[in-house]
C-alpha cells in the first residue's frame, strides 16, 4: 500500500501548534507513516522547533508537484504568511488568525485538486480566525464552505475507541433547547451511525437526555418524552442500534460497562467535559461529513503556555495517526 500524502498546518502561530508539530515529528513512527507536506511560514515552523529543542528535517519545495514521496517523508511549502517577529506568543491577534485561515485555504485548494489525501492541523483559535476575516463560527464551517456544503457535517471526537458527536455544537447555551427537535435528533443519530460505520465499526449509540435526570418522566422537562425518545424509536425502526435517552451525569459510566462505541450528546459541553476528562492528551477531532479526512487535536491553542515548550503533543500525535488510519481504510 502506498503511503498517503497529508497536508500539515501549525494552526495559530501564537499558540502551541508549531511546538506540537516539532515534537510530533521527532517520532519516527509518525514520520514514516505518510508523506507529510508542511504548509505555512517556514520561520514559524522553525521557531516552534527551536522552542522545544528539536529539528524539523524537511525538504523545501515551491509546489506540491515537486514532492517526491519515494525520496523523503517530510516536505515544506513556505507560504511566507507570518513573520514571527509580528506575532506575540500567547496573544490572540488578527494577524495570526488571518495567516492561519490563509494557510488552511491554501491546503484546501490542494485537497480539492486531489493533490492531498487528507489534512491535519494543529489548534486554531476561532475568534482569531473570525477577526482575521474568516467570518465563520468555527473552522469546520469554514472548511464546509470551501466544498459548498451547508449541512450534513459536524465535528466528531474520538477518545479510546469511543466516538462522540452532538445535536448542537457551537451555539450559545440559551439557544440549545429550541434547536432540539425530533428531526435534528434523528438527523444526528443517522449522522453518528454513518460516520462510525465508515470507520469500519458497527455502531452502538448511547443518547444523552437534555434535562437533569433525563427529564424525570416530564417532571424536569418534556424534551425526552416528546422529542428525543420518538427520534430514537424511529431510528431503531430503521435498523440503528441506539439507546437512551440516559441522564447525562451518568452516561459516561455506561460507555465501558455497556460497551457503547458512540455517544450522542445534546450540546457541546455535555460531551466535551466527560470526553476530555477521559484523557485530555488523547482526544482527536474529526471534521465528519466532509469529502476529505481532516483531523486535529481536541484541544485549543493553549495561549497560556505557548512558547514555553511544555505543551503535551499526545492529542496531536493521535490526530496524525488517526488521520493516516482513516485514509488507509478508505474512510471517505
Amino acid at each position: 500500500m502506498s503511503k498517503p500524502t497529508i497536508g500539515l498546518l501549525y494552526g495559530d502561530a501564537a499558540g502551541v501548534g508549531p511546538e506540537l508539530v516539532a515534537k510530533a515529528f521527532s517520532n519516527k513512527e509518525i514520520l514514516d507513516a505518510a508523506t507529510w507536506v508542511l504548509i505555512g511560514d517556514e520561520r514559524v515552523f522553525n521557531r516552534g522547533a527551536d522552542t522545544v529543542g528539536k529539528e524539523l528535517n524537511y525538504q523545501k519545495v515551491e509546489s506540491i508537484d515537486d514532492v517526491k514521496p519515494e525520496n523523503f517523508s517530510l516536505w515544506l511549502i513556505d507560504t511566507k504568511s507570518t513573520d514571527p517577529a509580528d506575532i506575540e506568543m500567547g496573544v490572540l491577534s488578527v494577524e495570526s488568525g488571518k495567516a492561519a485561515g490563509d494557510n488552511l485555504m491554501f491546503a484546501l485548494k490542494l485537497a480539492k485538486e486531489e493533490k492531498l489525501d487528507g489534512l491535519t492541523y494543529a489548534p486554531m483559535n476561532k475568534s482569531a480566525l473570525f477577526k482575521g476575516g474568516f467570518e465563520f463560527k468555527d473552522d469546520i464551517h469554514l472548511v464546509a464552505s470551501v466544498f459548498g456544503l451547508e449541512s450534513g457535517f459536524s465535528e466528531v471526537n474520538v477518545m479510546n475507541d469511543v466516538w462522540f458527536t452532538r445535536v448542537t455544537s457551537h451555539i450559545p447555551l440559551k439557544e440549545v433547547a429550541e434547536n432540539i427537535t425530533k428531526q435534528s435528533v434523528l438527523d444526528s443519530i443517522n449522522f453518528a451511525s454513518k460516520i462510525v460505520s465508515k470507520a469500519g465499526i458497527t455502531p452502538k449509540i448511547a443518547i444523552a437526555g437534555l434535562n437533569p435526570h433525563a427529564g424525570d418522566d416530564g417532571l424536569l422537562g418534556n424534551e425526552e418524552n416528546e422529542i428525543i425518545s420518538p427520534a430514537i424509536e424511529e431510528a431503531r425502526k430503521n435498523g440503528v442500534d441506539v439507546h437512551g435517552p440516559f441522564p447525562a451525569d451518568t452516561i459516561f459510566l455506561r460507555l465501558d460497562k455497556e460497551k457503547y462505541n458512540c455517544l450522542l450528546a445534546m450540546y457541546h459541553d455535555q460531551a466535551q467535559i466527560g470526553m476530555k476528562t477521559m484523557g485530555f492528551n488523547k482526544g482527536v477531532t474529526i471534521s465528519g461529513g466532509l469529502p476529505i479526512v481532516i483531523t486535529t487535536a481536541a484541544h485549543g491553542t493553549a495561549f497560556d503556555i505557548a512558547g514555553k515548550g511544555i505543551a503535551d503533543p499526545g492529542a496531536f500525535e493521535q490526530a496524525l495517526k488517526l488521520g493516516v488510519e482513516l485514509i488507509n481504510n478508505g474512510y471517505n
